[in-house]
């Protein structure tokens, strides 16, 4: 009998973890909240696309909507690898401290402010830029009322140890104060080569922070979560015996870097996780999971409660006016408008072309966008699945002809080419499965004709994002696209 009540228990807690939804479905990395009135505000990573840092506002960390970016514009300072930003309100005003690669340097920490979420932003520039880089800001006041900021030193760039540094900030937050210090760093062997991504609270007399350890990101990641106290916030810090807190299950997996929120006498951490069916295809999600503060003074999460799923099971844009939804490469702004219910988006000659795209939010999805037929061979037109600038894969249209290509590691290669008469518009599909596995479709007046079967994207997504689907120009002119949609099935 007792085999049989442990073996239903086991059967109970597999099937909770199954039941566990994204509440920030798609490519969400590094998801930092607050709260602010009645409504709780989120970013999370952008890294090289852009805009950066995408804002979510929510009543109930459950159910968000978009509400545009922290920096519609790149900094004037800072050129890529847009990271972590963390969110937080105080007496009247927001903060986003956040991570960017310095123009002609490295990775610093960086603050902007502004009077509302919503913005207009105001960037302050660099708080903090180590030699071998620095990431993870987060702001803290400790026991007597100072305000400080803590961060992460990038050593693992350089096969170097990871300390967790803090030093005084003043009220402006345009400058740090003395001298740094350390509080702690990877010293445990489940830490691996780097702990980071640290965020505090304050209860019951302690200091609590959250951290990740191990390796973030892609197809071999090892992700964990651990916890840390102290009495005082400069230490000295105590690491939980019990970490890691937060490790992989059967339906997510390298779970870390979050924000811990309280919410009607509740505490919740906001974190991001790869699903182990769709993984870096669709990227690091956002989760929510309640934690409690136990007898001994630590912090144990509970098991997951099931929640609706928040995957947009259609996306569509008819291109009538203007989406806030659209993302594009840092290093390539385009040049694009909507008018007459079409999207007009200029072409460049370099690398894959210039495009726009949506996140994808599951392993297995097809989207689909009318093309306007160019009338020169000297412009291509698509529908494209992007990693980044050197990796991508998609079905173009120039004059005359279809184009299957890719563009692996920076390498052109056209895969198919079949000809195109008498057509002025054609709609291009993309049916992907697994998130790699991609059958490139054409209708022409609704028929529907098979161009390329099962042409693999294994490549496409970088080591710290996600694959993107979207219209994609190169050449000379102007590709005019209309109707885009994107259909997720449920994983």
């Amino acid at each position: 009998m007792k085999s049989i009540f442990l073996t239903s228990l086991l059967a109970l807690a597999t099937a909770t973890y199954a039941q566990q939804q994204a509440v920030i479905p798609g490519d969400h990395a590094d998801p930092s909240v607050t709260k602010i009135g009645d409504t709780y505000w989120a970013s999370a990573t952008s890294s090289n696309w852009a805009p950066e840092y995408p804002l979510l506002k929510s009543k109930d960390l459950i159910h968000w909507q978009s509400a545009g970016y922290i920096f519609p514009k790149l900094p004037d300072w800072a050129d890529y690898y847009f990271w972590a930003p963390e969110i937080s309100y105080e007496k009247g005003r927001v903060y986003a401290y956040y991570t960017a690669h310095k123009k002609g340097g490295n990775l610093c920490v960086a603050v902007a402010s502004a009077d509302k979420p919503e913005g207009p932003w105001k960037d302050h520039g660099p708080l903090m830029c180590e030699s071998d880089g620095s990431i993870d800001a987060f702001p803290m006041r400790d026991e007597n009322g100072k305000l400080h900021l803590i961060w992460k030193e990038d050593g693992n760039s350089i096969r170097q140890p990871t300390p967790i540094w803090i030093q005084e900030m003043n009220e402006e937050r345009t400058a740090l104060l003395g001298e740094k210090k350390e509080l702690f760093r990877n010293d445990q062997p489940w830490e691996a080569n780097l702990v980071e991504g640290v965020s505090m609270m304050r209860h019951g007399g302690y200091f609590y922070a959250f951290y990740a350890a191990a390796g973030c990101c892609g197809e071999g990641c090892t992700y964990v979560s651990g916890v840390a106290r102290a009495k005082n916030l400069l230490g000295p810090w105590e690491k939980f015996s019990g970490n890691p807190i937060l490790t992989s299950d059967e339906t997510w997996k390298c779970p870390g870097h979050g924000t811990p929120i309280e919410k009607d006498g509740k505490y919740y951490f906001l974190y991001h996780a790869y699903s182990t069916k769709s993984t870096a295809y669709s990227g690091r999600q956002g989760l929510l999971r309640e934690f409690e503060f136990t007898p001994d003074g630590w912090i144990a999460f509970k098991a997951p409660v099931a929640t609706a799923n928040q995957v947009p099971a259609v996306v569509k844009d008819d291109f009538s006016k203007a989406s806030n939804l659209w993302n594009w490469s840092v290093f390539h702004w385009p040049e694009y408008q909507t008018k007459g219910g079409k999207l007009h988006l200029k072409a460049i000659p370099e690398q894959a072309g210039v495009y726009l795209a949506r996140k994808t939010y599951t392993g297995n999805y097809t989207a689909q966008v009318q093309v306007e037929v160019p009338k020169t061979t000297e412009l291509k037109s698509g529908l494209s699945l992007i990693g980044d600038d050197d990796n991508a894969l998609g079905l173009s249209v120039q004059q005359g002809e279809l184009l299957v290509w890719k563009r692996e590691k920076g390498k052109d290669k056209v895969l198919q080419t079949l000809p195109l008469t008498n057509a002025k518009t054609v709609v291009l599909q993309a049916q992907v499965k697994n998130g790699k596995e991609v059958t490139f479709k054409y209708l022409i007046n609704g028929k529907n004709t098979q161009v390329f079967d099962s042409v693999n994207g294994a490549f496409l997504p970088p080591w710290d994002r996600a694959v993107r689907v979207g219209v994609i120009a190169k050449g000379e002119g102007t590709g005019v696209f209309d109707n885009f949609l994107l259909r997720s099935e449920k994983e």
